[in-house]
Parts: structure tokens; sequence; C-alpha cells
């Protein structure tokens, strides 16, 4: 009999073991709903590992599932924002959802790029842990309209929408090594679109070449994997390994390079490395010491398109706020509130007759109950009563018998002649209805020939 295998159900350490627990910390849903293809499925994965660790990265989604179900289930679970991708006509969309008044940003996906696809493109792949994804990522928001007067409404409320999105950035709390990931969203004004990308800090040692910072980080190449050293079999002297960059002559005529301008190129500009404030993750990282800070992309990588904003949630949606495709005038916008607020009334009024035939149901349901404990207490009366009459006849038979004079304990010779008659007349009774009584019928068989 194969082992039973048991699932995990809970998080080791319970809950101070869990980062972003914490109240105030916004969680979302990544799901997919409608018919999806395989390559916007695994684009759903991909935006639940950029929205790891305050989101459900092993939810399930059945066919079954319609959106309203998840827009039930998520505030019972804390659930602040619900990521909704599916697949239209035109292009695949986007919804985010604000939970749970709205309100409701439809995106359309222009153009995507999915994880494996950057690992594959990189030139510098490398493979990612789960001890990235254990911290959420620091948001940065570029080339965004400052709020004001002349900004238009929907560019702020969505920079809003993305900025509820992550948890708030506190530099004072936050600590250096859990600063491990970085969701960039920029808007580009020319073409109305937003981009969407995930990148991976890395701190490099800053004023030296790529090959001294090999020797200083340890062997990454390829063959330097299996024998664990490099390989300068090629190379007739450590200089050529140390000084020369590959393919291009050094400024000097013997074909090398002087230090300063190998530390300049390998180091970049001084605005490039920090001081660090902390020890950070990594080999010789220390606190105080001088790093290159560099972005490493990661996937994935999304271009979006702003189409709709409207109040409230899908199912109970209220006016719309912008639309990018639809222009409406003054009256067209004021009729459409009207009808809303119509319908909105409709329901609040179908939610009342609701309730109150509900409370109607309740009390009609105690009023039987009553009455039927009531009947329960009257017949209760009515055998105390019978049991009293059937007291007072004992005790007047007793009166009687007392009456009648003679010992309390003797024995009267009647009593014991008739009960003697009656014993022999019972008896008699059962043998004529024994004599009278017919045999017993024989059961019919089938008996197989």
């Amino acid at each position: 009999m194969a082992r039973r295998r048991k699932n995990r159900t809970h998080l080791k350490g319970g809950v101070a073991s869990a980062p972003g627990t914490a109240e105030g910390v916004p969680k979302s849903f990544v799901i997919k709903h409608g018919q999806v293809g395989h390559s916007l499925t695994q684009l759903v994965r991909d935006v639940r590992k950029v929205m790891e660790p305050n989101t459900a990265s092993r939810l399930r989604e059945r066919t079954r599932n319609k959106l309203k179900d998840f827009l039930t289930m998520a505030p019972a679970l804390g659930v602040t924002h619900l990521l909704a991708f599916t697949l239209t006509d035109v292009a695949p969309s986007m919804r985010i959802v604000r939970l749970s008044a709205g309100p409701t940003l439809s995106f359309r996906v222009e153009r995507y790029s999915l994880v494996k696809d950057i690992i594959n493109s990189s030139r510098r792949a490398r493979s990612m842990s789960t001890v990235e994804y254990l911290t959420p990522p620091l948001l940065v928001l570029a080339s965004f309209p400052p709020p004001g007067p002349t900004t238009p409404p929907h560019l702020t409320l969505m920079m809003k929408t993305f900025q509820s999105l992550f948890p708030p950035l506190s530099p004072h709390s936050l600590s250096l090594s859990s600063a491990r990931r970085v969701v960039l969203i920029s808007y580009n004004a020319e073409n109305g679109t937003v981009e969407f990308r995930h990148y991976l800090i890395t701190v490099k040692p800053y004023g030296v070449s790529k090959r001294i910072r090999r020797i200083l980080e340890g062997a990454t190449a390829k063959s330097a994997s299996q024998t664990g050293m490099l390989d300068l079999g090629s190379e007739k002297d450590v200089a050529d390994f140390l000084l020369r960059r590959k393919g291009e002559p050094g400024p000097s005529s013997d074909g090398y390079e002087s230090a300063a301008s190998s530390a300049s190129s390998a180091g970049g500009d001084d605005g490039d490395a920090v001081d660090l404030a902390d020890d950070y993750v990594g080999r010789n990282n220390k606190k105080g010491q001088k790093r290159a800070v560099r972005l490493d992309e990661i996937g994935p990588r999304m271009e979006l398109r702003l189409i709709k904003i409207v109040e409230g949630v899908p199912g109970k949606e209220g006016g719309v706020l912008y639309h990018d495709i639809v222009k409406k005038t003054k009256a067209e916008v004021k009729a459409q509130k009207a009808e809303h607020a119509a319908k909105e009334k409709l329901r609040k009024q179908r939610r009342e007759e609701q309730e109150r035939n509900v409370q109607r149901k309740k009390a009609a349901q105690e009023g039987k109950e009553g009455k039927g404990k009531a009947g329960e207490d009257g017949d209760d009366g009515e055998g105390d009563e019978v049991e009293a009459d059937e007291e007072e006849h004992s005790e007047m038979e007793e009166d009687d018998d007392g009456e009648g004079g003679g010992d309390e304990g003797a024995w009267d010779d009647d009593e014991e002649v008739s009960e003697v008659e009656e014993s022999a007349d019972e008896s008699e009774d059962e043998s004529e209805e024994e004599e009278v009584r017919p045999p017993p019928k024989k059961l019919k068989t089938r008996s197989k020939r």
C-alpha cells in the first residue's frame, strides 16, 4: 500500500515566520478566467511570482469558478486587490479590482514577455532561488506627471492604484538585506502606455575589472564550475588575464591596458557606486564598503494600455470615470449617472425587501415553535390531573378497606378461592384457544430438477 502523502496546510513557525502578514499590508489574488491559452496561463504564474509573498501563489482556478466567487471569498481572507487576466477578441486583458468597493481599472496587454523569454535572451542568465521572493519588491514609478490641477485625473488614479498594490516603503525601518527586487512602472506619454518591468538587485565590487572581480567573487565560468579553478591555459602570462580586455588591444603598444583605465572602465561612474549602509547579501558586502549596484531584468515584461476606469467591482459597476475609446457628452454622462442611481436604488429596495421577508419567516417559525411548546405543556398538565384523580381514587379505596374492619395483614379465604378459580378459568380458555388455532401453512418452495 502506498504511503499517504501529507499536504502542507500551514506555515512553519506560525505567523512570525510569514513575512507580510502584518495588518495594513496589501494582499492580492492573481487569477485567469475564461478560455485562455498556455502562454497567458504562464503569464499569470509569472505575475504571481512578482507579487510574492503577499499573494496566493498556489491558487488554483477551476472551469466552473466565476469571477463572482473570488470577489465573494477575497474579503474574508483579507485580500485587497484582484488581478484578473482574460483573453478577448482583440488582445489579452488585465483588470485591477480594488476590493471591496472599487474602482476597477481595465488594461489591454499590448505586448508581454514571459520569465523564460527574458532569461533565454539574456547574456547573463542566472537561476532564481526562493530567497529573493521572501520579501516584497520595491516599487519605482517613473515618468508619471505630478498630481496637480492640470494633470488628468485618470493618471493620478492609475498611479495611486499601482502604489496600493505593494507595501509602503519606510526607509527608517527597512532592512537593507530585504531589498532584493524592484518593480519598475514607467509611463510613456507619447504612446499613452505603461511599461511593467521586474528587476533583481545585484551588488558588485567597485573599481576593479571584470577578470579581477571573477577572482574575488570566485570562478563562475563553465570550465571552472567543473574543476573549481580558473582556466588560464590559453594565456601566456597572468598579465594577459588580469590587464588585457578580451578582443581589444590596450592603450600602449604592447597590447596591455593600465590599471587605472581598467578600473575606470569596470567601475563606471561614481554615481553608480554607493557606500553600503548595512551588511548586504553576497560575498564581502560589508557595511561601509563601496559597491556598484546593478539591476538585472528577470521578467515578466508587459506593455499596458489603460482602457477604462469604472466605479465599483465587476457585477456591481457604477459610473464610468474614464474611457479611452468611447467619449460621451455631458448630457450623456448625466443620464448615465441617473441610470446608475436608479439601479442602485432598486438594488437597495430589493435587499431591504429580502431582509424583511427573512425576518417575517423567522418570526413565523418562532411562533410555531412557541405554540408547539405550549401544547406540550398542556398535555403535561392533563397527565398530572389524571394522576391526581387516580391517587384520590386509590385513597378512597384504602379508606373503604379500613372501614370494613379486620386486621390489615390478615388473609381472606374468599380472596384466595377466587384467585384459584380465576387461574383455572384462564387455563381452560388458553386450552380452548390452542384447540381452535389452525395448523400453520407449509411454505411453497421451488425445487430444481
